[in-house]
């Protein structure tokens, strides 16, 4: 009867003594169960009395009373549970358990006594027979109705913290753990765990409320025997430790060490995180006991088991990992054997890749300490070299367990489950932009295995993430080497991702357009796209996608466009360059292409206020390109630059004065802060002035200074030059035809009629828009009689815009497009004919302007078929005569235009030279207009004699 045996030292407390014979008399009645004086069955109230009173009076039947009383609290809790289920007071007569509560009660109060008397002997054998029978009621009830399921702890605590039986042994398991904790507690942690291990998960509610009373104690006590646990079940035949997944299977305690931490994880995290970082830094203290090297395995294998603890220590493990740490560690395993230490290698990847708490930390930590940033040495330990060789190891087997576990995963389909997610990559979605900035370091083999943990991070949360990488990697690349790593992604990417591309550029042009982007990085982003597209973005790969992009960046032109209005010239700048370089769509809504068209031409003005070559030739190349589009689209071009060069500040640009108009008065009036508009709004309502002509207006205030001087007079000669080459060069590629879009302007084939025709009516509205749309039929004399204010302002506007006659040049080379110039041609006629008839110089050259107007008149004419030869070449002369016979040939040029009206009926096609020409035999004899010419011919034979051959008929 060994296991009856009385606990060393044990001491009952006072009680009444019984003689010899009464004690034997209640040791019959205990093991027969009848009442030895009356003869009758004692009820199991009277049972469990007598078993109390042995418990007190006779040390060696105290197991046996233990072991009897456990009926008793079955039965308790049998009733209780038949109260609840049904409802009433008549089920504890049915199970013979009334008035159990009393005798539940006085155990409690009997155990207590001896707990408080000598808790050194008894303390032990009360908590494990209270923690034993706590985990076979639970587990005995669990499957009965009304019994909430394991997993709903809260409702389970609550089930049996309400019954008496399993309240009171907690608290008698309670009173024992706290008279233990200043001695051996090891003694009530292990049997917790011994029960944990045989009654989990249905004993969870009992773990979960004693870790809740003694946190710290519980935490401390729980990890010691583990650890002691898992060192005696552990152990090798040779004597060394087994690592974690080698020992799991022989170490029963570890899962409810598991298990009561996880309980207590939630509110009491911080406690559990200190003494896991105390357990581990003690491991590699001075001490070698075997559970202190044990430390490390057992802290892994807790990981393994435990997804929450890991979480919870993941972060502040490694952020103490200091170089003397790490050398520490280095050296508390490097006398192990290699295939143990490849299993350790090999557990601390897989925990990696289920850490999600910490992730970006803990890469950082593994790429800093393989291969450090920086040359400079911290100050502080040197880092062994094996240290930064282990660190090298994991982070290679990272990777390819990483991408294992992604090309791995099933698709998922309507019917299977989602595939097993991947902590690690999940927890690295929110730093793609980090992850990005790290790679374009190029620093040795850093950007290598961060650019490869890109790849997977991309396909494992495809789309978003992989549009996002090749986004952030485009957006921030600053070289070709750079550059090079976002081509080399989607090489990786394309093969297994479809639609990238596209959801690249629209995460582009979203994030553009959010604001997310600041305005450098926006410019860097185009500039980069634009180098792809060119296919300088890589060998092979760069051109492939280069080819792709251009076509996905077409499809955004609408949104492309509008960047180039951006108030950063850079951004603009950079929009233009990457629109340039991408192929325009087949078809555009007619709204966009003229948006579009719109902010082209008034970037190509701006550029050529800032005197860029390389972004003029952006632009330019880009309105030639939307020139190409489509017939109104060389229209809308045309039209636009037309307008644009001739309007407003844009007009300095090739030699015109500032136009002084309410648009400058407004700039003054807001930069001074004087609006005349409200000054006079004030002053008129003050005074009536309505109904008559003494209306009194506020002019201004005497005294602001002398006018500033017009853009134009402070630009070069030069500068002016170069700005009306460019934008000749410019307006000539988008009237010679799509195919010089592409082109050097050497290979330009003719001006086409329709494009010289669009010019023609665009010179028309912007010098003259109230002739627009008029007779093209040179008028009678009296009808040019009565538009003489007309002609002057014609000529006045061609005296200020030295742009018109080089323009006018250009519709004349595409006939017979000049006829629809034919009011700006009477005008400038008319007006010239009446100066050089006022004019009293001796010599033409007295008024230069003129002398050149007129040549530039015939000579225009001359080209676009509207004079025949012979008049056509009269222009040539004019330096050497005198202002009235100038007037006199230019007399006989208007009686041959009113006899023969430029009309584009007069000009007939011819299909092997692909041009219009004009018969001018049709036109009847021309002798008769050469009589003036050859009359001054030969009144200046002199000095023109030379010349006479070339106005023969």
């Amino acid at each position: 009867m060994s296991a009856l045996c009385d606990p060393p030292g044990a001491a009952s407390p006072p009680r009444p003594p019984l003689s010899a014979q009464e004690l034997g008399q209640e040791v019959k009645a205990f093991l027969s169960g009848v009442d030895p004086v009356h003869g009758t069955k004692l009820s199991a109230k009277d049972h469990a009395r007598c078993a109390l009173l042995l418990l007190r009076s006779l040390p060696p039947a105290r197991h046996a009373a233990l072991d009897h009383l456990r009926s008793v609290f079955d039965d308790q809790v049998c009733s209780h549970l038949l109260e609840r289920e049904s409802g009433t007071a008549s089920a504890l007569s049915r199970s013979g358990g009334g008035g159990l509560e009393e005798v539940v009660q006085e155990v409690q109060r009997v155990l207590a006594e001896f707990v408080r008397s000598n808790p050194k002997a008894w303390a032990p054998v009360v908590s494990a027979w209270s923690i034993d029978l706590m985990g076979q009621l639970s587990s005995k009830y669990a499957g009965r109705h009304g019994v909430p399921h394991a997993s709903s702890l809260n409702e389970l605590l609550q089930l049996w913290m309400s019954c008496k039986a399993t309240r009171s042994l907690m608290e008698i398991y309670t009173q024992c753990l706290s008279a233990m904790i200043g001695g051996c507690p090891d003694a009530c942690v292990d049997a917790l765990l011994d029960t944990s291990v045989q009654h989990s998960p249905h004993f969870d509610w009992v773990v979960a409320h004693i870790g809740s009373s003694f946190p710290n104690t519980i935490i401390n006590r729980v990890l010691s025997c583990g650890l002691k646990d898992f060192c005696a079940h552990g152990a090798a035949p040779g004597g060394d430790l087994l690592f974690p997944g080698s020992a799991d299977k022989r170490v029963p305690k570890i899962a409810s060490v598991v298990g009561i931490l996880g309980h207590l994880a939630s509110r009491h995290s911080g406690s559990i995180k200190q003494e896991l970082l105390r357990m581990f830094h003690e491991s590699l203290g001075p001490a070698r006991e075997p559970p202190h090297k044990a430390a490390v395995p057992f802290l892994l294998q807790l990981a393994v088991m435990s997804p929450p603890l890991l979480g919870t220590i993941s972060s502040e493990l490694v952020d103490s990992l200091k170089p003397g740490v790490l050398n520490q560690l280095h050296q508390h395993f490097a006398s192990l054997p290699r295939e143990d230490l490849d299993n350790m290698v090999s557990i601390v990847v897989h925990l990696i890749c289920q850490t999600s708490a910490g992730a970006f930390r803990i890469l950082q930590f593994l790429v800093n300490t393989a291969m450090p940033a920086s040359v400079i040495t911290p100050p502080g330990p040197t880092l062994h070299d094996g240290v930064r060789e282990a660190c090298d190891r994991i982070i290679q087997l990272l990777l390819l367990n990483l991408q294992k576990l992604v090309y791995n995963r099933a698709s998922p389909t309507l019917t299977d489950s989602p595939p097993r997610p991947i902590p690690f990559l999940d927890a690295l979605r929110s730093h793609v932009r980090e992850l990005c900035v790290e790679t374009l370091r190029l620093e040795r083999k850093r950007f290598l295995w961060q650019h490869q943990l890109l790849g997977l991070l991309a396909v494992y949360s495809a789309p978003h993430c992989a549009s996002d990488a090749l986004f952030f990697l485009l957006a921030l690349a600053r070289s070709p080497e750079e550059l090079a790593l976002a081509t080399q992604l989607y090489a990786v990417l394309s093969s297994c991702l479809s639609d990238l591309l596209p959801a690249t550029v629209t995460t582009c042009v979203s994030q553009i357009h959010a604001g997310r982007l600041p305005e450098p990085q926006v410019a860097q982003l185009f500039r980069n796209l634009a180098a792809v597209v060119q296919g300088e973005g890589g060998e092979g790969a760069g051109s492939a996608m280069g080819a792709q992009l251009g076509a996905v960046l077409a499809r955004h032109l609408h949104d492309l466009a509008q960047l180039l209005l951006h108030h950063d010239a850079e951004v603009a700048e950079s929009a233009c360059l990457l629109l340039s370089v991408c192929p325009l769509p087949r078809s555009v809504p007619p709204a966009h292409l003229l948006a579009a068209i719109r902010a082209a031409v008034h970037q190509f003005f701006l550029v050529l206020r800032r005197q860029n070559p390389s972004d003029l030739g952006s632009s330019s190349r880009l309105l030639a390109r939307l020139s190409a589009v489509s017939p109104a689209a060389a229209k809308a071009v045309l039209q636009q630059l037309v307008e644009g060069a001739l309007r407003g500040g844009n007009a300095e640009l090739f030699g015109a004065p500032a136009e002084h108009s309410g648009r400058d008065e407004t700039r003054q009036e807001g930069s001074g802060g004087v609006s005349l508009l409200d000054i006079n709004r004030r002053f008129t309502t003050a005074v009536n002035f309505s109904g008559g002509v003494w209306s009194v207006f506020h002019a201004g205030v005497i005294g602001k200074g002398l006018k500033a001087l017009d853009a134009s007079e402070n630009r070069e000669s030069e500068e002016l030059a170069h700005n009306s080459q460019a934008f000749l060069t410019l307006l000539l590629r988008c009237c010679r035809g799509a195919r010089a879009a592409d082109s050097a302007p050497e290979s330009f084939p003719t001006v086409h009629p329709e494009a010289a025709k669009a010019v023609a009516a665009a010179l028309v509205e912007s010098v003259c828009p109230e002739a627009a749309g008029g007779e093209l039929a040179w008028p009678p004399e009296e009808q040019a009689r009565g538009t003489v204010e007309r002609d002057l302002r014609i000529c006045r506007r061609f005296r200020d815009h030295p742009l018109l006659f080089p323009l006018l040049r250009l519709v004349a080379a595409g006939r017979p497009a000049l006829c629809y110039c034919s009011v700006l041609l009477r005008g400038l006629l008319a007006s010239l004919m009446a100066f050089w008839d006022a004019c009293r110089e001796s010599r033409t050259a007295g008024s230069p302007w003129h002398l050149h107007a007129s040549c530039a008149l015939v000579s225009c004419m001359a080209e676009g078929s509207l004079l025949p030869p012979v008049l056509g070449n009269m222009h040539e002369i004019f330096h050497q005569l005198a202002p009235f016979e100038v007037h006199l040939l230019l007399l006989s040029v208007w009686d041959y235009l009113r006899e023969n009206s430029p009309l584009p009926q007069k000009f007939t096609f011819q299909a092997e030279k692909g041009v219009f020409l004009r018969d001018f035999s049709r036109d009847g004899d021309v002798g008769k207009h050469l009589a003036v010419l050859h009359s001054v011919l030969h009144k200046n034979i002199h000095r023109l004699g030379l010349l006479a051959g070339r106005f023969r008929p």
